[in-house]
């Protein structure tokens, strides 16, 4: 019975493993050909995930995550907001790599991150974003940061991911020590999942250990990869760099026809992308014709240089990528200088220094000094020469000086401790094992019995908690009406005093005129000296200016009345697919129009920036327009306010009234309609109380304060929108309603 547990263990878990290793070692071009071909949504959407897993930022990324998007909107099957930050950044990053779109792809990783996702690959080629920015410390803080998250959480996954990252940050500096070790654990990481990751790693091992110097240990792990069997799978930059570091090889050991076939070996590699097409090519052409130079072969090179230089000025290549190092100036140098040309010499030796300064390659810094030195001193240029050297020195003092022969990673002493460990507490962990097996054999009975005990009373405790729990909820519930009951009373109770309140003003103003007329037609009707027919018609004015009053306030309480019923009918009505377009620009003309039949004096720009692309949207559109009219109306009486302020200021013609209406739908999710104006503008304080009953800062007479409110509860209560303003006193006022698609 014991060997039986251990194998189904070992099934088990060597089961996973291989799982783990095809899906991430699967063929992403194979995967490709099968999306078209899958039977059903759900197949599509599982294949889309695969390969976005597995090519997370090449440039057929956006295209499969728009098909991903659509079809989980569909389906609703998966959190799709991590591969929506995935696609904003990505836009960003393929239109232009800067900080924004370095922001926004880290955004995305924290998606992937809280959805519990590993993403090694994004995290590897997010490394791209952060070279092409020369941001390499705050790389290696983020990957640093980022380490320390997953292994925490062990996510295995992202954990190599971090190990490769590091290790080719150490590169970069030179530190062969550190990037070794970093690498080294990658690789340990890799096979757990990946031997496509775990034979890159022991790859770019081998390449390390070349830069160090130590040709054994170079050849020991460049030719280990190449004997496992899944090396024949290798494609694309891994095989390049492959090759490229063994022509490298062969070139510092003496064995320049072994190299050559190596740089050879690299240009006839078969890479799928384009760009790393053209990229990985060059790199070849500029290794081959370094080889062909330490041949004494130049008028072989000159015509490789020129391939590799034409692929240059048309892409930018990088210093430092995927390949590797990136040293055609370097090339071109060492050409000139067989040429005898010693300025064009000159010239790119300084060019290829300055470019590792820029890129910060310390390995490649204090070669190309040396060379420097070395060239100057051949051409009897002592200053320079001194110069480069003391730069030189400077720089070594601050690298390992040890000898290459000792250069072996501190990590592969660690890596043998480790298997001895493990063995141990394999053999402790059986023991263990047995052990236990052994005495839960005597304790089986005894806690079966126990079990039904404790069964039985939970199930009588749980009975009785059922009962008190059911008793509970309905006295909940009673509370629960009676406080729903008392909010909507004193609802009620707020509202009819703000109806009171807001009524009470006109009502006054009404029965104050009343009895004023009241004592003026009793003037008119006494009898005295004092009467004279002057005398009436200054009653009669009075009167006339008195029912001019009464009229004008019994219009504003109609209109409070009016938009009451307005705020208890609206959203009502059936919802129509309405063109937003039509209804926005009807809106302005007809706000335009009123306030000109108003003051004939009046003039404005009307601005109308409409998206052609916007599709018809279910709302009630006699409610929609009753809102835009509302905010277009305002607006305008914004701006022929400030108009009328810059005529008394004296600035009347430096000002344009200006009113914009625009429609927008921003990542096919919501439509904006958006009404700005370059009027007055509002205060914080007038901005916090706009959307509140009865609020106005109109004149009296002029506004019920009911508008904004009333427009407000028509787009979210009644449309399931928002209704927001962005306002700066001076400047102008942007009203934002958002609709759901």
């Amino acid at each position: 019975m014991k060997w039986i547990f251990t194998v189904l263990a070992v099934w088990a878990l060597s089961g996973a493993a291989h799982a783990q290793r095809r899906y991430w070692d699967a063929d992403a071009d194979s995967l490709a050909r099968l999306l078209p071909q899958q039977p059903s949504d759900s197949a599509r959407l599982r294949t889309l995930v695969h390969l976005l897993d597995l090519r997370p930022s090449n440039a057929a990324a956006l295209p499969l995550l728009d098909q991903l998007l659509t079809l989980n909107q569909r389906l609703q099957t998966l959190d799709d907001e991590p591969y929506r930050r995935l696609r904003a950044g990505l836009a960003l990053w393929q239109r232009t790599p800067n900080a924004a779109a370095l922001d926004a792809m880290k955004a995305a990783v924290a998606e992937f991150d809280r959805a519990g996702r590993p993403i090694p690959w994004l995290l590897m080629n997010l490394v791209g974003l952060y070279n092409q920015l020369n941001q390499l410390k705050e790389r290696k803080q983020y990957y640093d940061e980022k380490l320390a998250y997953y292994r925490v959480r062990g996510n295995t996954e992202n954990v190599a991911a971090c190990y490769v990252s590091q290790g080719a940050y150490y590169r970069r500096l030179g530190d062969y020590n550190r990037s070794i070790n970093n690498t080294l654990r990658a690789a340990d990481m890799a096979l757990r999942f990946s031997r496509k990751l775990y034979i890159n790693e022991i790859i770019v091992t081998g390449g390390i250990y070349a830069d160090w110097g130590n040709h054994a240990k170079a050849v020991q792990y460049l030719s280990q990869a190449q004997a496992l069997p899944e090396f024949r799978r290798v494609q694309g930059t891994n095989r390049v760099f492959t090759f490229l570091a063994l022509s490298k090889l062969f070139v510092q050991l003496g064995k320049y026809p072994d190299a050559l076939h190596s740089a050879d070996s690299a240009l006839a590699a078969h890479v799928d992308e384009p760009y790393e097409r053209q990229l990985d090519r060059a790199f070849a052409l500029v290794q081959k014709a370094a080889v062909l130079l330490q041949m004494r072969l130049p008028a072989q090179a000159q015509p490789l240089l020129r391939r590799a230089q034409q692929l240059d000025d048309s892409l930018d290549l990088p210093t430092s990528s995927g390949p590797g190092e990136f040293e055609l100036d370097a090339t071109w140098a060492r050409y000139y200088a067989t040429q005898g040309n010693h300025r064009q010499a000159e010239h790119h030796w300084l060019r290829a220094y300055q470019k590792a300064t820029a890129a910060r390659l310390d390995k490649l810094r204090p070669r190309y000094l040396q060379e420097l030195a070395a060239f100057y001193d051949a051409r009897g240029q002592l200053v320079e020469a001194q110069r480069y050297s003391r730069a030189y020195i400077a720089l070594a003092d601050t690298l390992s000086a040890a000898q290459a022969a000792f250069h072996v990673a501190q990590y592969e002493n660690e890596r043998m401790e480790q298997a001895k460990n493990a063995q141990i507490n394999e053999l402790r962990q059986a023991q263990a094992v047995q052990a236990e097996r052994l005495r839960l054999g005597n304790w089986l009975l005894l806690g079966a019995l126990v079990a039904v005990l404790v069964v039985s009373g939970l199930s009588a405790f749980i009975y009785r908690q059922l009962r008190v729990n059911r008793r509970t909820l309905y006295q909940l519930r009673q509370t629960q009406s009676q406080l729903v009951q008392a909010e909507k009373m004193a609802f009620l109770g707020e509202l009819t005093a703000g109806i009171a309140h807001e009524l009470q003003n006109p009502l006054n103003f009404m029965k104050n005129f009343a009895e004023v007329s009241t004592d003026l037609v009793e003037d008119m009707n006494g009898r005295g000296p004092a009467r004279s027919a002057g005398l009436e018609q200054e009653i009669l004015t009075g009167l006339k200016q008195n029912l001019q009053q009464i009229s004008q306030h019994g219009q504003r309480a109609s209109s409070i009345i009016k938009d009451m019923l307005a705020h208890s009918r609206s959203g009502t009505g059936p919802r129509e697919l309405s063109d937003l377009n039509a209804l926005a620009d009807e809106s302005l003309t007809l706000a335009y129009e009123g306030l000109c039949a108003q003051d004939k004096t009046f003039r404005a720009t009307l601005g109308k920036d409409f998206d052609s692309r916007l599709t018809p949207v279910p709302v009630v559109a006699q409610d929609l327009g009753r809102v835009l009219l509302n905010l277009c109306t305002n607006a305008l009486h914004a701006v022929r306010q400030r108009q009328r302020e810059a005529l008394v200021a004296g600035a009347g013609a430096a000002y344009e009234p200006t009113v914009t209406v625009s429609t927008h739908r921003p990542g096919g999710r919501a439509v904006e309609i958006r009404v700005k104006d370059n009027g007055t503008g509002m205060p914080e304080s007038v901005q916090a109380k706009i959307f509140q009953p009865f609020f106005t800062t109109k004149p009296v007479g002029e506004g019920t304060g009911l508008g904004l409110s009333l427009s407000h509860d028509i787009v979210t209560k009644g449309h399931g929108g928002t209704l927001t303003v962005e306002s700066r006193p001076g400047e102008g006022t942007e009203f934002v309603v958002r609709l759901p698609a």
